[in-house]
């Protein structure tokens, strides 16, 4: 089992900025890649940006260019800068990390963390 910790979300205007954080535990084996995800009210869960083991990374394109995925100095932390918010950004986001146990893929989410942008 994996447990995923974020931490970072709350409240702030239109153009301000947040950094959310997030340390993962546990069984964490041969980690693929870890990120961010995130769910609006009445939306479906999109992916918002991804690092690799490799340190690729990977932006949608609602916020590529706002958004900056960074590895933590610890093993199995990330962290996501985000500037220039807007209303839309406004979502539970979501840690996830991705990889394999014994050849058996595994993805784990986190419990959210809430981010409100206000206009």
């Amino acid at each position: 089992q994996v447990q995923l910790v974020e931490s970072g979300g709350g409240w702030v205007q239109a153009g301000g900025s947040l950094r959310l954080s997030c340390a993962a535990s546990g069984s964490v084996f041969k980690v693929n890649a870890m990120g961010w995800y995130r769910q609006a009210p009445g939306r479906q869960r999109e992916r918002v940006a991804y690092i690799t083991s490799g340190d690729s990374t990977d932006y949608s394109d609602s916020v590529n260019g706002r958004f900056t995925i960074s590895r933590g100095d610890a093993k199995n932390t990330v962290f996501l800068q985000m500037n220039s918010l807007k209303p839309e950004d406004t979502a539970v986001y979501y840690c996830w990390i991705s990889g394999y146990r014994d050849l058996t893929p595994y993805d784990y989410w986190g419990q959210g963390t809430q981010v409100t942008v206000s206009s």
